[in-house]
């Protein structure tokens, strides 16, 4: 099964393991990811999630295990990280958007310079991907002029610049107001709908019952449970998932 699941899966990850010196963050865990697939981790603060999602494409390197993209190895030292990580998009928290260039050239910078496009194509797929999450008007803007969820929804625009396979999102809405995460949501919900596969590192459990085909509930680096939303939202059997679901829904 696992053999098959590396042929055919997006991402395999195999007894993950994650130390920082004595610190046990993660502590073996396995998951895989089909194609088109939404997966939501959820769990409280502190659990492992973000550090989990940051090693899928090695900006954490793991202590121990092994995770396969596209049957690919990325925790092999001979492997192309950089290669690899053209194909897995990442949305961050606090947006991480240079202050110094206005939105389109946001975009454009990453293709240009690891020479996947012409400025000319660059910049037509920039301005594609800002239509598509609602921004084409906010092109010439700097970051400094557009609010919190405007920020995120360029940030996912130049993710999508690099015409990624799999998109990986380290709680994009924790950091804005209420009101704006919903347009961030929305855009997301829209993603899916297209098939993109996802790891969503996220709070927002309306979401994950909404969208995610999976959920995973993590705590102190593992994984506690996992199944589809209504399952895992409704019946969810862990005591330690329980408590949680009572104090966040």
């Amino acid at each position: 099964m696992a053999g098959e699941a590396c042929k055919t899966g997006k991402i395999s990850v195999r007894h993950l393991r994650k130390n920082y010196g004595s610190l046990e963050v993660i502590r073996d865990v396995s998951l895989e990811v089909s194609e088109g697939e939404v997966v939501c981790v959820i769990g409280p603060s502190g659990s492992g999630k973000s550090t989990f999602l940051r090693c899928l494409n090695r900006l954490e390197e793991c202590t121990e295990g092994s995770i396969l993209v596209n049957g690919v190895s990325i925790t092999d030292r001979a492997a192309d990280i950089n290669r690899i990580r053209r194909n897995i998009g990442m949305v961050f928290q606090h947006f991480n958007l240079f202050n110094n260039m206005n939105v389109l050239k946001n975009l454009m910078l990453a293709p240009v310079d690891l020479k996947l496009a012409t400025r000319e194509e660059a910049k037509t797929l920039a301005l594609k991907m800002l239509e598509r999450v609602g921004l084409l008007d906010k092109a010439d803007a700097y970051p400094d002029q557009l609010s919190g969820g405007q920020k995120q929804r360029v940030a996912i625009a130049r993710a999508l610049c690099m015409k990624p396979e799999i998109m990986l999102f380290d709680e994009p809405t924790s950091a804005l107001d209420p009101e704006m995460v919903g347009e961030v949501l929305e855009v997301m919900r829209e993603l899916a709908a297209d098939g993109m596969t996802m790891v969503v590192v996220t709070h927002e459990m309306r979401f994950a019952h909404e969208v995610a085909d999976r959920v995973i509930f993590m705590d102190d680096g593992l994984f506690l449970e996992e199944g589809d939303p209504e399952t895992l939202f409704d019946h969810p059997r862990n005591p330690r998932l329980q408590d949680f679901l009572k104090k966040v829904l």
